[in-house]
């Protein structure tokens, strides 16, 4: 019985440590999106993250959401820099989050301002 309980334990401990190195290291997707940073705030109750929206339209009708993680300093700063601006955004999707990373599966890596197409010469 007590090698029983033994071996069921060590099972749990282990799947429940490689479901969440997976879910802290597996990426879904990668990619690129442009638009306007219409949004980026600092929120939360009791984990404080960062999450912007970046319209992909005209008038808004496409808003893409995402996170920034805590460590990655440059791209906050950069962010906060080009709020109304549009921007080209590198991103990573997860499988899923941790309360603490974010509200969004997206997570930006890198951000570039880039002309608007929109602008009237």
């Amino acid at each position: 019985m007590k090698k029983f309980l033994v071996i069921t334990i060590g099972i749990l401990v282990l799947s429940t440590v490689c479901y969440f190195t997976f879910l802290y290291n597996a990426t879904y997707s990668e990619g690129i999106r442009s638009g306007e940073l219409i949004k980026f705030s600092n929120k939360g109750m009791v984990f404080k993250t960062y999450e912007g929206e970046l319209s992909q339209g005209i008038s808004g009708a496409q808003i893409f959401s995402f996170s920034v993680l805590d460590s990655d300093e440059k791209v906050i700063k950069d962010l906060k820099a080009l709020e109304g601006h549009y921007v080209k955004l590198t991103y990573i999707e997860r499988y899923k989050t941790f309360p603490w990373w974010g509200d969004s599966n997206y997570f930006i890596t890198g951000i570039k301002e880039e002309n608007s197409p929109f602008k009237i010469k």
